[in-house]
């Protein structure tokens, strides 16, 4: 969804249980999470960073837009690979010819991996009581 009064571009990333509301503007390549700037957001995890990075990477973005975000639920993690989802999301809105450069990394697929449920009898979704012969 593309607001033309002010450009600001907004979408949603999903990763687990965690939940990324992403707005894009033309900029000069700030990123903003939730409040934060992305280094103190995350700390010291470098590749998880890149993780998040790695949209603008690809399209050549890192300085042309500002991004502001919120996230919640999930772990850091799944909240970084949902932040990765939205900025992807947002970027094709952008500019729809980023698709065709974000498309063959997956990268605007939400990735549908989510914890099984606890089944009755089990000690998790599959882990069994141990099993005793006499």
């Amino acid at each position: 969804m593309a607001n033309k009064a002010n450009n600001k571009i907004y979408a949603t990333g999903k990763r687990k249980t965690a939940i990324a509301k992403v707005w894009l503007v033309p900029g000069t390549g700030k990123l903003l999470v939730n409040g934060l700037n992305l280094d103190t957001w995350l700390g010291g995890h470098e590749a998880i960073k890149m993780r998040v990075l790695q949209p603008l990477r690809l399209t050549k973005q890192e300085s042309a837009v500002d991004i502001v975000a919120s996230t919640l639920g999930g772990g850091y993690s799944a909240q970084a690979d949902a932040l990765r989802h939205g900025i992807s999301k947002a970027l094709t809105l952008f500019e729809g010819t980023f698709r065709a450069t974000l498309k063959p990394h997956s990268l605007l697929t939400r990735d549908s991996r989510v914890v099984e449920r606890k089944k009755y009898g089990k000690h998790k979704a599959r882990r069994s009581p141990q099993f005793s012969k006499r």
